[in-house]
């Protein structure tokens, strides 16, 4: 929880009351690893903060490829926020890539939260802003750089991670197979 509550007074300011209040509409949700937060063809049912844990999103290509777009550390927010606040059908998965921990709030929740705390859709818009400025950072490099390249990177950004989640979904995120990876990493250690 405390963690939860330095990352959100990063973008603003609450008094205790508000904080207490943000709090109450909060619960505790455990994902096994491969259990989905969020799945293709349903609702997404919460907003989370990952408390522990790694989670990926990813999607089914027109070849029926699983293809990996992002992964989620804890201390981050983890949601599919558009068709979450729109309440639509989602096109990705969210899935947890180990054990997770989050805290949840689910629509109802969230929506008596903005309701409540008149700066909270102002420290709502920074953290959306912040995630999506993490995600084009991360992301845009890959984009120009050859697989090794982009390996270094990802280890850059996401330190650790490698041993943290499968390869496949590594080599999935980096856009190159999974033998092109195990040869990359040989050849870099």
């Amino acid at each position: 929880m405390e963690a939860f509550v330095n990352y959100i007074l990063q973008f603003g300011n609450l008094n205790q009351q508000q904080i207490d209040l943000i709090l109450s509409k909060a619960q505790t949700l455990e994902l096994r690893k491969d259990d989905y937060f969020s799945e293709a063809g349903k609702v997404p049912r919460y907003v989370g903060f990952l408390l522990k844990g790694v989670v990926r999103f990813c999607y089914y290509n027109n070849r029926g490829k699983d293809v990996t777009h992002s992964f989620v550390e804890e201390n981050n927010f983890v949601s599919d926020q558009q068709r979450f606040e729109t309440q639509i059908i989602s096109s990705e998965y969210i899935q947890a890539e180990t054990d997770c921990e989050l805290l949840v709030f689910s629509k109802k929740g969230w929506d008596e939260i903005g309701n409540t705390v008149v700066s909270w859709k102002e420290i709502e818009n920074l953290i959306l802003k912040n995630c999506l400025l993490k995600a084009i950072e991360r992301r845009s490099p890959l984009v120009s750089e050859d697989a090794t390249n982009r390996y270094l990177l990802f280890n850059e950004h996401f330190p650790g991670l490698v041993n943290r989640v499968p390869l496949s979904h590594v080599a999935s995120y980096l856009g190159i197979t999974q033998p092109s990876l195990s040869r990359i990493r040989r050849n870099v250690r």
